[in-house]
């Protein structure tokens, strides 16, 4: 019972703190959108019954996901390179890989408008080459986007790769090898399975980072390819329309949950089927 009470003397002031700053200002600003004046779910209905809306919705839905996805496909490979490299090494080239984060999302952006605008250097330089005959649009598409939130959540991936690949005991991939398994073939039945549990964490702070990301699909994206945080400034700070701003931000939670949902029932999924071999 002492340890008890001690125990919420302790937290007690966190937890207070969290509901006064973090849990009322959300609840008070999601309820105004499910009461007009009764309970409804009116403004929701409205969100995905418009075709602009709507497409704003999956637009942003489909671009997180290919996002992450690339994540995956290049931090897998790499972080498990990395964590094979010695202390002090790996330390130099986690910093190296993190040094965009410490960047202003707004310097980031202008630097890919330099490098994918109709002037910029990929254009100019295939110009150069003959490649092409005229400029390529790839600035103001999904395309940037996808290209921006890959440079500014690969590093995410990586790090929390890398950290959870460092715990992997150089004895289980010698037990592998000695079993006669390959290089590729450890990789994918015995690193990837054990560094699951980061690949989790990692794959749902870049789908909700790149989902709520307003900078960079703003500026890479333009008005035309609008995604939901951009979405949701319009609707906030130029229109001051706040019922259709709890709206997007509620959409925006459920779908960050639900894709924690997803995630979760993957890796119980794997935790069954390897507690079905042993």
């Amino acid at each position: 019972m002492m340890k008890t009470h001690r125990y919420l003397l302790a937290v007690g002031p966190s937890i207070v703190l969290a509901v006064a700053f973090l849990i009322i200002p959300l609840v008070f600003t999601i309820i105004p959108s499910f009461f007009v004046p009764s309970f409804s779910l009116h403004f929701y209905t409205d969100f995905f019954a418009d075709s602009f809306t709507r497409g704003i919705f999956f637009r942003s839905i489909r671009l997180s996901a290919i996002t992450t996805l690339i994540c995956i496909a290049v931090g897998l490979p790499t972080s498990y390179y990395i964590s094979l490299m010695k202390e002090k090494k790996r330390k130099i080239i986690v910093s190296l890989i993190m040094f965009p984060l410490l960047t202003n999302a707004v310097v980031r952006g202008f630097a890919w408008i330099s490098i994918l605008g109709k002037n910029g250097i990929i254009n100019q330089l295939f110009l150069n080459l003959h490649i092409i005959d005229s400029p390529l649009k790839m600035l103001y598409t999904d395309f940037a986007i996808v290209v921006g939130s890959v440079y500014l959540f690969l590093p995410v991936m990586i790090s929390t790769l890398t950290s959870v690949m460092e715990g992997i005991g150089d004895d289980v991939v010698e037990a592998a090898y000695s079993l006669g398994s390959s290089p590729m073939h450890t990789f994918f039945k015995v690193i990837i399975p054990l560094s699951f549990s980061g690949l989790l964490v990692a794959s749902v702070m870049v789908f909700s980072g790149t989902i709520s990301a307003y900078t960079t699909p703003t500026l890479l994206g333009g008005n035309q390819n609008m995604m939901l945080a951009s979405l949701l400034y319009q609707q906030s700070n130029t229109l001051s329309n706040w019922t259709n701003s709890a709206v997007i931000a509620f959409i925006m939670i459920v779908v960050s949950l639900g894709v924690m949902k997803l995630f979760n029932l993957m890796a119980s999924r794997i935790d069954k089927r390897g507690a079905d071999h042993v």
